[in-house]
């Protein structure tokens, strides 16, 4: 006991990983309750526990690292929401809107910078902090919001991309702004060379390699390995590129891409999220301790202003790239309002400035609360971005900039049409097949979630929308648009599992009606009590369908049938419950004294045989009513009163069971 005492004290991150979650937990309920964003609650906890305020983290390079983490995660998720074929669609936003946006940026700040009173290379470099952007922070919101595969969401993504690109560049241009004498040309060109083989790697991975890799691994069904092998090629593909001195975080984007190509990316992202959420906690922290808030109060007025500056001339460049690649205003707009902060990686390049004396002390305390201002209100803004543009696109405007605001742009990309009122089908074995043949037999729109690697493989060839994952998991959820559901059916015959998809669509969301098949009708309560509409058991619905075809033979009527199989439903199958020697609850079902009978005449000769019915008496003697008749093949529905019963016919009649008997006796050959 004493010993493990001693090893948790000599493990001075533990202190600081209970300070910082356990502020944090305070900071963020306080804040929830005040309708602030968690990411403000994060740079509050930081700038409180960090050494500018209560000095309670010690570790700051160990927090550093697992921020670092954090971001590699991030950018790992949204490679796998992302595709490679979604990508190219965007190359145009990447490589010219992105270059030009980064280019602008840097041109206006450098000019700004030196207009201030900075010589030329500390203004170029400041104009390279301020060309990047928050990958963490913007694309963070965009998933919470669901805007990540919208037009300006994926165009915001698409710049930010290319900064994520662009930041080695500007790390081997920085040595040359500060007077060292590196062949800076050369470095450029292995970069691009490295960049090329990166490229190619990844397009033969998505390809070839990961997707075999990861349906032999799913085959197993083993979380645990799955789980495994998804963090390893993670953070080998980030080492890998690390090692071509490529970003991190670039090399995450690229192994999501690969995993995105496969049928697993949404069950991978939902195992991922958990770890993504903890590890980008410590990054927003990490910022947050950068925070001197003593020197924000001492030089408040000219830090708001470059703020305020910072925002302007972030927001026209972005503007200009965006309406450069042929989008709209509003889209623009959005944009801008989207990426005006100052990002995590111009700390990291900022850092590197310090090294090379191209900031003193006070201008990298200037640039740091500029930085984390514009990080700390873009939670307020990127939530209003599209009333805001609607807003500045609505003001009273001359006509000539009024129409030209008012023009219709052609958007390159082309988004999917969004599921919705549709039907999702949990389980893909005999019950879901067949109820995917029935909607597709009556045009309902349906998505199917199957855990079954070689299903999904086999279906998706034949074009079913059936995607590969854990119905449980929220991100698979989310893929399957189950807010926008009418009718969930959960179709498996894992019992545990099927109460935690109940409970996790009920987390999301209260729309879609839940139906759950059980085999055992002790598992109906739990169902419904988590939050299921309807629950069918099989072991009693056969006997239900029996017994109702029983019904129909006693010429039950049909609206009584459903009585009866409505209440035994509505009563959890009670009656079925009942051992022997109970006392079991009564139904009265009026039981009719006629029945219905087809009868084979088979002799020539008889009382009912070559004669009219009306001479036969059949009707007035035994009260039985010949309904129809059978001969030579066709059915005789009109029955005339002189109408002749003759050898072979097939006669339909009704009556009394014992008037039924006598006369089948007088017609059959006993």
């Amino acid at each position: 006991m004493i010993n493990l005492i001693f090893a948790a004290v000599e493990i001075p991150m533990l202190s600081d990983i209970v300070w910082i979650f356990g502020l944090a937990t305070l900071v963020i309920l306080v804040f929830m309750r005040l309708k602030i964003p968690t990411i403000i609650g994060f740079l509050f906890t930081g700038a409180l526990a960090g050494p500018y305020g209560l000095s309670l983290v010690q570790a700051s390079d160990t927090v550093d690292i697992l921020s670092e983490i954090g971001v590699i995660l991030l950018l790992f998720v949204i490679g796998m929401e992302f595709s490679l074929k979604s990508l190219m669609a965007i190359k145009k936003a990447v490589f010219i809107g992105g270059a030009l946006q980064v280019t602008l940026t840097i041109l206006i700040s450098t000019f700004v910078s030196y207009f201030l009173g900075f010589d030329w290379a500390v203004s170029v470099f400041i104009g390279f902090l301020f060309s990047l952007s928050s990958t963490a922070i913007v694309l963070k919101l965009l998933q919470e919001g669901g805007q990540i595969n919208t037009i300006p969401g994926r165009t915001t993504l698409a710049i930010l991309i290319f900064q994520d690109i662009v930041i080695v560049p500007l790390m081997l241009f920085t040595p040359m702004l500060a007077g060292e004498t590196d062949n800076v040309a050369w470095s450029l060109f292995l970069m691009a060379l490295k960049g090329t083989l990166v490229v190619i790697l990844t397009l033969l991975s998505a390809k070839y390699f990961v997707p075999t890799l990861l349906y032999r691994i799913a085959k197993t069904r083993n979380e645990e390995l799955f789980l495994l092998s998804i963090i390893v090629i993670c953070f080998a593909v980030a080492y890998a590129t690390s090692l071509l001195g490529l970003s991190l975080g670039l090399g995450a984007f690229l192994a999501g891409l690969i995993i995105s190509e496969s049928d697993y990316s949404h069950h991978a992202t939902g195992k991922i999220l958990p770890f993504r959420e903890v590890f980008l906690s410590f990054f927003f922290v990490s910022v947050g301790m950068l925070f001197d808030i003593t020197f924000l109060f001492e030089h408040i007025i000219p830090i708001l202003a470059l703020t305020l500056l910072t925002f302007i001339i972030k927001f026209i460049t972005a503007s200009i790239a965006v309406r450069v690649i042929g989008q709209g205003f509003k889209e623009a707009f959005m944009v801008a309002f989207s990426i005006f902060q100052v990002g995590e990686f111009s700390l990291l390049l900022a850092k590197v400035g310090l090294n090379y004396s191209l900031l003193d002390a006070d201008t990298y305390q200037y640039f740091l609360a500029i930085s984390i201002l514009t990080m700390a209100v873009t939670p307020f803004v990127l939530k209003k971005r599209e009333e805001i543009s609607c807003s500045i696109l609505n003001l009273p405007l001359p006509k000539r900039l009024n129409k030209k605001f008012g023009n219709e742009d052609h958007p390159e990309i082309k988004l999917e049409e969004e599921l919705k009122d549709h039907l999702v089908i949990i389980g893909y074995g005999l019950n879901g097949r067949n109820l995917s043949k029935a909607a597709k037999t009556a045009d309902i729109p349906y998505a199917i979630i199957e855990m079954n690697p070689a299903t999904v493989r086999e279906e998706s060839i034949k074009g079913e929308p059936i995607t590969y994952g854990d119905a449980a998991n929220e991100t698979v959820l989310e893929h399957v648009k189950i807010n926008k559901a009418r009718v969930a059916v959960i179709a498996i015959s894992n019992a545990e599992a099927t109460k935690r998809i109940i409970a996790a669509i009920r987390h999301m969301t209260q729309n879609p009606y839940i139906i759950v098949r059980t085999r055992y009708v002790n598992e109906i309560e739990d169902n419904l009590k988590l939050g299921a509409d309807e629950v069918i058991p099989e072991e009693f619905e056969t006997s239900i369908e029996i017994f109702t075809r029983v019904l129909g033979k006693y010429l039950i009527p049909k609206h009584d049938i459903e009585d009866f199989t409505e209440e035994v439903r509505s009563h959890n199958y009670e009656l079925f419950r009942f051992s022997p020697g109970d006392k079991m609850p009564r139904k009265k079902i009026d039981l009719p004294e006629i029945n219905f009978v087809g009868v084979m005449v088979e002799k020539d000769t008889g009382k009912y045989i070559n004669n009219t019915l009306r001479e036969s008496g059949l009707r007035n003697e035994l009260g039985i009513n010949v309904v129809a008749i059978k001969r030579n093949g066709k059915t005789i529905t009109t029955i005339h009163p002189d109408e002749k019963l003759k050898l072979g016919d097939v006669v339909y009649v009704a009556g009394k069971p014992d008037a039924l008997e006598k006369f089948e006796a007088d017609v059959e050959i006993d």
